[in-house]
């Protein structure tokens, strides 16, 4: 006799709406009785009617909702592109994609964009945003509504999100750590710019590369941290006063957006050549950078991939009612140098 939920209600002594819960992760359920639910799915070998949920699937309409802090950024063209591959190879299945555009990384609007699509009865969400206390109560407060959330491109702690699609970054800023040790021998007095001290992504670039710096022994000195908000022009305006400021700077490691402007600013200073620029990320204006010898090196991360796979695994946990296996799903961390561009 096939096992069901009811199957597993009677035998924990619960209700089927208890057990739903639990297959769906959608929260609320006290954490001893979890485990004792997810137990005797276990011990019983239920099993979700996968051909069901599809059937279901084609009768009902999913939408998933997708923030992104895309606005001014065009490294998150490329995840949208992923977005709506994924879309198009759904959409016999009624898949259709509300995709939010944010500018920055200002937490309030993100709270606010994050609520926004919840509010739009969203199947699911999909979520490029800042790993803040204001933040993850935002999450998991949808997520106990019933609507599940997956990270893309950079994670959340704290939350009961279903899975991370995205880059590596602590391997990202150990691998630019290694380029920068192999380009420079001398003493490195460098310059970080990132885009959010709020973005779990570009934190973990950050303490990856100076550890690994610190771990190969390289003499080296942070002279500054600049914040940019991924904005080219506060990027420009901030890296050229912080080389004014700092002049026995050669080194410049951009942990995010705002690789123009910084370039500018070198540029500016008659400095291109003469110090060593590492950045992040595969856009057009990079490429001419890197062509034109202002960047040393650019290391990528698959950004279609990162939109394609959240989308299908989150219309996977959709139709067979399990989060996916793999909690964390990690890009591949690619060197592009003028020399194979």
């Amino acid at each position: 006799m096939a096992v069901t939920i009811r199957t597993i209600a009677e035998a924990a002594g619960v209700s089927r709406g208890t057990v739903d819960r639990v297959i769906n992760n959608r929260g609320g359920v006290k954490p001893e009785l979890e485990r004792k639910i997810r137990r005797l799915i276990a011990e019983l070998g239920y099993r979700p009617n996968r051909a069901g949920k599809v059937l279901a699937a084609l009768k009902k309409p999913i939408t998933i909702g997708c923030l992104l802090p895309g606005v001014g950024n065009p490294f998150f063209d490329g995840i949208i592109r992923g977005f709506r591959q994924a879309e198009r190879e759904l959409s016999d299945f009624g898949v259709s994609l509300e995709i939010s555009l944010i500018k920055g990384f200002d937490v309030r609007e993100h709270v606010d964009a994050l609520r926004a699509l919840a509010r739009k009865n969203v199947s699911a969400i999909c979520a490029a945003t800042v790993d803040v206390p204001e933040v993850r109560e935002a999450v998991n407060g949808i997520i106990r509504s019933g609507i599940p959330v997956a990270t893309v491109n950079s994670d959340l702690s704290g939350t009961g999100r279903l899975f991370y699609v995205g880059c590596n970054y602590p391997e990202s800023g150990r691998t630019a750590a290694g380029i920068l040790n192999l380009i420079r021998r001398d003493e490195m007095e460098l310059l970080i710019v990132t885009g959010s001290v709020h973005m779990q992504g570009h934190n973990q670039r950050i303490q990856a590369f100076t550890q690994e710096l610190a771990d190969r022994s390289v003499r080296f000195h942070v002279a500054k941290v600049i914040e940019t908000g991924d904005d080219e022009e506060i990027a420009y305006r901030c890296a050229l006063k912080a080389l004014r400021d700092f002049p026995g700077v050669n080194g410049v490691y951009v942990t995010s957006g705002g690789v123009s402007g910084v370039c500018r600013a070198v540029c500016e200073k008659n400095l291109a050549g003469k110090l060593t620029v590492l950045c992040f990320d595969d856009i057009p204006s990079t490429r001419r950078l890197i062509r034109d010898g202002v960047i040393s090196a650019t290391i990528c991360q698959e950004p279609s991939q990162q939109g394609y796979r959240s989308v299908k695994m989150l219309f996977e946990d959709i139709v067979n009612a399990h989060p996916p296996e793999k909690r964390l799903y990690y890009t591949d961390t690619v060197i592009k140098i003028r020399q194979n561009l």
